[in-house]
């Protein structure tokens, strides 16, 4: 997710506002349960950029003029000293000074897994910080491998110049999202207890701000948002109310509004409910039609408050649930747009491989007369086919208004989807079995990093993105 001026923001998010809604007659044209003909449903898939050429190096296949470069690795010395940890996953890009690009990118490592972790396989870098320094330094046994890294990138001379990490302590920090006010929220997609060698509960947000000064954040959890298996956040630029997937198969969907703009301390949670339907489960795995979420119907939205926020037993999707609130199929990537936002649910829909979901905001969002004119969700798309798009994970929005989507496995692909509303692959990951993560652009939308999580690579790709035939 890039983080453009504001003006740009609104121009960019605006073609998705209009352009979206041509996705509705492309699912009508795959047919309702989104496999009736297979060939005619290839068939639709856009053009883009082109065919994807293989890559000589064996990597990742790219449209003729795009190309990639690695320009982090894990295991890489950083400026504090300490080592690229692995297994990135999600980012976000922000404008930095003299035309550089402030990335602060997460990594979903486990307490467990030393060779990910920033410190040596042996531990032998941990002298490097203080314990206090760390959320869950593991009581000097096992300390928590998860956290930040932010590097700074020259898009001259496409080098890193400087990298270092900037959250410690923390266990699977999978995506998150950037604020309007120049930070990044990491979520834990993890809910470990504290025990004989852990200190601390996790299931937490915490905020990184992103700066060029190398510095090792202080690692204060945002317990107000929930503790839960976090995945993805969004903000609203206008009330800063935040808005949350959780990465589980049966998860829900949440709304954080903070007593003040900017300030995540302190608010109310509240969980995502459709007006008349209650405990409705919007994942589509259901043999009977009258329990199917309709792919483009606008469904109402009421959000509930829920209680015990802080819970050590992981169980408010349950009781949200229990209480009406709508269930998702793993909730993943989320991004906001102007007055909107979309998210991914990686196994949702009829044959489990992905659907991408639409919210449109009330225009009094999360004010108490939000009723009279309330928000609607809708399916976006669900093709239920495997050659369009499967496993929906992190997305973010290309400058020219495109959906841009990371797949996790079985080989994953970056899928583009025009505000027009077809499909179109823009890269393919044949050299790794591993997930491309943390899609972003550059604030000016001619780079994008991504990462590939397995070998803890992080990418940018370069080419003709402005060139995209919009024809059809």
């Amino acid at each position: 997710m890039s983080i453009p001026s504001r003006r740009l923001f609104l121009k960019k998010t605006g073609i998705i506002s209009s352009g979206f809604i041509g996705l509705q007659a492309y699912v009508s044209a795959c047919g309702s349960s989104g496999d009736r003909d297979t060939t005619r449903i290839d068939a639709l898939l856009h053009e883009g950029y082109g065919p994807l050429l293989d890559d000589p190096e064996g990597i990742v296949n790219l449209p003729v003029g795009f190309t990639y470069k690695i320009i982090s690795r894990q295991g890489d010395q950083m400026a504090d000293g300490l080592l690229v940890p692995g297994s990135a996953d999600g980012m976000a890009a922000f404008q930095g000074p003299d035309g550089k690009v402030i990335v602060v990118r997460n990594h979903e490592v486990t307490p467990s897994d030393l060779k990910g972790g920033a410190f040596g396989e042996d531990l032998s870098l941990l002298n490097l910080l203080k314990p206090e320094s760390f959320f869950d330094f593991g009581r000097g046994k096992r300390p928590c491998m998860g956290g930040t890294t932010t590097f700074i990138y020259n898009p001259q001379t496409q080098e890193v110049e400087l990298e270092y990490l900037s959250l410690a302590g923390t266990i699977r920090n999978c995506a998150g999202g950037a604020t309007p006010w120049n930070s990044w929220i990491t979520c834990e997609e993890d809910v470990t207890r504290a025990d004989d060698s852990l200190e601390k509960d996790h299931g937490y947000n915490f905020e990184v701000p992103a700066q060029t000064t190398p510095k090792l954040f202080d690692p204060v959890p945002l317990k107000a948002m929930g503790r839960f298996r976090h995945e993805a956040v969004c903000v609203h630029p206008e009330n800063g109310i935040v808005y949350q997937t959780e990465d589980k198969g049966d998860g829900l969907i949440y709304r954080f509004i903070p007593d003040q703009k900017g300030n995540l301390h302190a608010g109310r949670l509240q969980v995502l409910a459709l007006k008349g339907l209650p405990s409705f489960d919007t994942r589509n795995w259901q043999e009977l039609e009258s329990k199917v979420m309709e792919i483009g119907k606008k469904y109402i939205v009421e959000w509930q408050d829920i209680e015990g926020i802080d819970s050590p037993e992981d169980d408010l999707r349950i009781r949200g649930f229990d209480n009406g609130a709508a269930r998702f199929a793993r909730g993943e990537g989320m991004w906001y747009g102007d007055d909107e936002f979309y998210f991914a649910c990686t196994n949702g829909g009829k044959k489990q491989l992905g659907q991408i979901f639409r919210y449109i905001t009330s225009p009094m969002e999360g004010q108490p007369v939000e009723s009279d004119q309330p928000a609607t969700l809708e399916i976006f798309i669900e093709p239920n086919n495997a050659n369009l798009v499967q496993s929906a994970d992190n997305l973010t929005v290309s400058a020219h208004g495109d959906l841009v989507i990371c797949e996790d496995l079985p080989t994953p692909r970056i899928v583009g989807v025009t505000p027009e509303g077809q499909i179109y692959h823009i890269a393919k990951n044949v050299g790794y079995k591993s997930e491309f993560a943390g899609a972003c652009f550059s604030p000016d939308g001619q780079t994008l990093f991504v990462n590939i999580q397995g070998p803890g690579l992080t990418l940018v790709i370069n080419g003709p993105w402005a060139d995209r035939n919009r024809k059809v």
